[in-house]
């Protein structure tokens, strides 16, 4: 097939070509081991000297058949599939940055990402320094040290919805000599590929629209297969130096482009084991398959949402890049001119306490840790996700106290405005009975 397939051929054909007599759908290789005919054939996967399977925590056949349709979809040369996206984070950001190293990374990220590279990896010895991704550049260059590994960030902010300037972002991470790692789990490539504007290393949290059903954690890390590792030798010498722990292999000399999802396969994969289990791999490809046509969806509810809101009187303000009055409009439409995500974040008048109050009395939408699934659903942040931050954290993660994030379903969205407008006048109700 042709090597520039668009991307709905991509999410329903990638990944799983199967040959004569093969199964169509993609198989569950539910095994822990795979068997060989010599002790040499297996002794030769071991040094990296052959390709093939030997053990599911390492690589598994349904595991990348799904990551290589990510990839695809990405238009990475490869990608390795997590445990959940948390993991991706992880290993994206370890298997370059170690003890010693310092990672630049925008504020406006999810709570438990900021917490990982603001609290467990300086436990770690990695320190961080978040920077606001609105700055100009000169401000955000301050941030970078002699000891600076990467830059982190999304391109579609969680919970605040702000859009990120990717070729900026890029540039400041290029002028300093390491890539820039970008979370695109809200966008999906279906409306961003971050590789095309200068992103080296894309992570997902697989286990929002690109699982699409809220039923399976996961994540993935995909490699543009761009940043040139042996010119910045120094800078990441687990990449350019050799392993010890495989008889001296130097990851960029062996593998070339692919080096850097080699190295996190073989050595932090080996190590740390937080693998996609197999099962999860294949639910994941069933929602992969569908993903460009919910993405349209969301979106269209989604926007629809944001101008009802946008219109109410009990709105104090709301971030939708889909709305001509939002400061990320502009920028959205370069990155993504056919829709930016399901998720609108906005707060409504009386403060933190009628935005509980109005997500208490919602009846279609759910209370649910989980966001951007088929199903509507809202949190306060605040309140959850985002709990253990303190409140200048808060604030520098873009999340106001009185912030509703609301994951705007697939349902009709009639339906959904409704269950808005009950919901509002419920809260509205109980406030007037309260105080007469």
């Amino acid at each position: 097939m042709s090597e520039n397939r668009k991307l709905e051929t991509i999410c329903v054909q990638a990944g799983w070509e199967p040959k004569k007599g093969e199964p169509r759908v993609l198989p569950i290789y539910q095994s822990t081991t795979f068997k060989y005919e010599t002790s040499d054939q297996m002794g030769r996967l071991f040094d990296l000297e052959d390709t093939g399977y030997f053990y599911t925590r390492l690589q598994n056949p349904t595991n990348d058949a799904v990551a290589a349709k990510i990839a695809e979809l990405e238009g990475g040369i490869a990608a390795m599939l997590t445990s959940s996206g948390q993991a991706a984070n992880l290993l994206a950001v370890i298997n370059i940055c170690e003890a010693g190293g310092h990672i630049v990374s925008t504020s406006a990220i999810y709570g438990g990402t900021f917490n990982l590279l603001g609290t467990t990896l300086k436990k770690f010895g990695i320190e961080v320094t978040f920077v606001d991704q609105d700055a100009p550049e000169e401000e955000i260059a301050k941030a970078f040290q002699p000891n600076t590994k990467l830059v982190f960030s999304e391109t579609i902010s969680n919970p605040s919805v702000q859009v990120l300037d990717i070729e900026k972002m890029a540039k400041l991470a290029h002028d300093h000599g390491v890539p820039l790692i970008v979370d695109n789990t809200f966008a999906t490539p279906i409306h961003c590929r971050p590789i095309a504007f200068g992103a080296d290393i894309v992570v997902h949290s697989t286990t929002k629209y690109m699982d699409g059903h809220a039923s399976t954690v996961g994540g993935c890390i995909v490699d543009s297969g761009n940043f040139d590792w042996m010119a910045h030798r120094e800078t990441f010498p687990g990449l350019t130096e050799p392993d010890e722990s495989y008889h001296g292999i130097v990851y960029a000399e062996k593998f070339g482009k692919m080096a850097y999802i080699q190295k996190a396969t073989a050595q932090l994969m080996r190590d740390l084991g937080v693998i996609q289990a197999p099962m999860n791999s294949f639910l994941l490809n069933i929602g992969l398959e569908t993903l460009h046509l919910r993405m349209q969806r969301h979106c269209e509810n989604a926007q629809k949402v944001a101008e009802y809101l946008e219109q109410n009187p009990e709105v104090a303000w709301i971030h939708y890049p889909g709305l001509k009055s939002s400061q990320y409009y502009e920028i959205a439409k370069k990155y993504m001119p056919n829709g930016t995500c399901g998720v609108i974040s906005f707060g409504l008048k009386g403060g933190r306490e009628r935005s509980i109050r109005f997500m208490d009395h919602l009846k279609l939408a759910a209370i649910v840790t989980h966001v951007a699934d088929a199903r509507t659903s809202v949190l306060h942040p605040a309140s959850h996700t985002h709990r253990q931050m303190t409140e200048e954290q808060l604030l520098e993660a873009g999340v106001q106290p009185d912030l509703i994030r609301f994951s705007v379903g697939i349902e009709n969205v009639e339906d959904i405005i409704a269950d808005i407008e009950q919901a509002l006048e419920a809260a509205l109700a109980f406030e007037k009975e309260k105080f007469e």
